[in-house]
């Protein structure tokens, strides 16, 4: 009789069915058996040194592969440490599986060693959470936790799972694995509906197409180039639909950032919305208020959430984007196109001019500019803080998909994002460059996984944007209470390419522009994982500071 442990059933499910190859955890006594279990199978284990990592690269491992993350999180708090890159998760609709720990079954209601209510403090922030009780059982939670992930719009999933099913073991004959399903039931929209969106289209004058993270999830880069070629309307793609079609398309404006979206929608006449939900990044709405919205997206409820549609279509996008292609018009807006890219051009002319800049102290978009110069298109860029985290979506441009990503701007606004994002960008792309910008108040949430990546030589390029605060957060008080007021957002200089060079990588510090591109150079070159400390100005303010400011003041 040939006995297996719980834990090695679970890691062999998802190893033999779900094709699971890579899983981000830090050990922990509830979850050694499964730890063991990976190790047998052969699942790679990167072992970070907070929680909030672990769930967080899983979370960016499901945007760059395009499959749910996994994540492996010991009991109490290993699941408290977690919660943020859940939360971030769920805000994000990324497919996260977390496999965490618990308290023995056995032990409830005796004070056990990190005993908590685990299930009822992740049912707001994940789509499906359960507890497995049993050990033959393994396999079917996990077949449940896996498909609930992708289900629909996808998002974060949470199983827990007691050392009273790890620990113990079962007669290997009588395992049962579920077959994975492949089928996809479709939610699709009524022929009148996809003709009354066709018609709009075709009578556009002034479109514009903003498609966000449903594009990307919907892993369908073909269907829309066909149809936004076909229709003609310039684009603007955010969140984890960036890339879908590159920074680079005749119609994208991307290279305007955000800026190109606040000029042109006032402007718009039809506005196709798809994949994106009306956040405040979008000022739910009020950048459009007399534009028709064609609005696309999986779950039907928000199709006229903050607003009524003209036209709701409900889908998965890339579905829509072929069953809309064969009833437009082939359009040709080019003279429309041309008012656009000058209306935001015309908004850009002073980052434009920041970027050209040789100054001292080094302006955030020359430095920006500058990494473009030497590093190009063909990687990926991730950029982490307030302000940072603009400059970073302005200024950087990629050639694939997901190539710019700014987590830290997602709904839950979370910083600490960039190092665990890029570390999952270096992974799932190890031939290609990956590039942090990083602000230094934020550098400090997740800084020591770089020694995360010294062990698993994940060789990330980490560029800090140092202004030596929190600078969102001091330049909106500086607007509203005054320079002299400005409270707990200051930060002095600190060395932090010395800790990256204790732990192993490589550090340099940068106070000059002409500095910038030999010490990126090197530090690739050094082929680990590298801090480029780059001191910048600290008076400048990111128009995303303007509109954090405006949402406040509006009170």
């Amino acid at each position: 009789m040939a006995e297996i442990f719980g834990g090695h059933i679970a890691a062999k499910y998802m190893k033999e069915v779900e094709g699971v190859d890579t899983v981000f955890t830090l050990s922990g006594g509830h979850i050694e058996n499964l730890l063991d279990g990976f190790n047998q199978y052969g699942v790679r284990l990167v072992d970070v040194r907070h929680e909030q990592a672990a769930a967080m690269m899983a979370h960016g491992w499901s945007i760059y592969k395009n499959k749910p993350g996994v994540c492996l999180v010991t009991a109490g708090p290993g699941f408290t440490n977690a919660v943020s890159g859940i939360a971030n998760a769920f805000l994000d609709a990324a497919p996260l599986v977390v496999l965490c720990g618990r308290h023995p079954l056995r032990d409830d209601n005796t004070l056990a060693l990190q005993e908590i209510n685990q299930i009822d403090m992740v049912k707001p922030i994940t789509k499906w959470q359960a507890t497995c009780y049993d050990i033959a059982r393994i396999p079917e939670y996990l077949a449940t936790a896996f498909r609930q992930a992708v289900t629909g719009r996808p998002g974060p999933v949470f199983l827990e799972l007691p050392p009273d099913i790890l620990f113990v073991s079962m007669d290997e004959k009588n395992l049962v694995f579920p077959e994975k399903r492949t089928h996809r039931t479709r939610v699709l929209p009524h022929e009148s509906e996809l003709k009354a969106a066709a018609h709009l289209i075709d009578n556009a004058k002034k479109p514009l197409f903003i498609g966000g993270s449903g594009v990307g999830f919907s892993n369908q880069d073909d269907a829309f180039k066909q149809f936004i070629e076909k229709i003609g309307f310039p684009f603007a793609l955010l969140n984890n639909g960036r890339g879908a079609l590159p920074d680079s398309h005749a119609l994208c404006m991307n290279d305007g950032g955000f800026t190109a979206v606040a000029a042109v929608a006032p402007q718009a006449d039809v506005i196709i919305a798809a994949g994106i939900r009306f956040s405040w990044v979008m000022q739910a709405t009020k950048l459009f208020p007399q534009a028709k919205v064609i609005r696309i997206d999986i779950d039907p409820a928000e199709l006229d959430n903050m607003r009524t549609s003209q036209v709701g279509l409900a889908g998965d996008c890339g579905d829509i984007f072929e069953r809309l292609t064969p009833l437009v018009k082939k359009a040709d807006h080019s003279p429309w196109i041309e008012t656009v890219k000058n209306a935001y051009q015309a908004m850009l002319v002073t980052e434009t001019e920041q970027k050209n800049t040789v100054s001292d102290p080094i302006l955030p978009l020359r430095l920006t500019q500058q990494i473009m110069t030497e590093i190009g298109t063909d990687a990926y860029y991730i950029s982490d803080g307030g302000d940072t985290s603009y400059y970073g979506m302005t200024g950087f441009m990629s050639d694939h998909r997901a190539g710019v990503l700014a987590p830290a701007g997602s709904l839950l606004g979370c910083l600490g994002t960039g190092i665990p994002f890029a570390m999952a960008a270096k992974l799932a792309n190890p031939g290609k460059p990956v590039i942090l910008l990083h602000g230094d108040g934020s550098f400090g949430m997740n800084c020591m996984e770089f020694d995360t990546m010294v062990r698993h030589n994940i060789p990330v390029v980490c560029v800090i944007n140092n202004d030596c605060a929190w600078g969102m957060i001091k330049h909106s008080q500086e607007m509203s209470i005054g320079h002299d007021r400005c409270t707990c957002s200051e930060l002095e200089l600190r060395h932090y390419e010395k800790i990256v060079e204790e732990l192993g990588g490589y550090g340099e510090f940068v106070k000059k522009d002409d500095d910038i591109i030999p010490a990126i150079k090197r530090a690739v070159d050094s082929g680990k994982p590298a801090c480029i400390n780059v001191i910048t100005d600290p008076t400048v303010v990111s128009p995303a500071t303007a509109m954090f400011y405006q949402n406040l003041s509006d009170f």
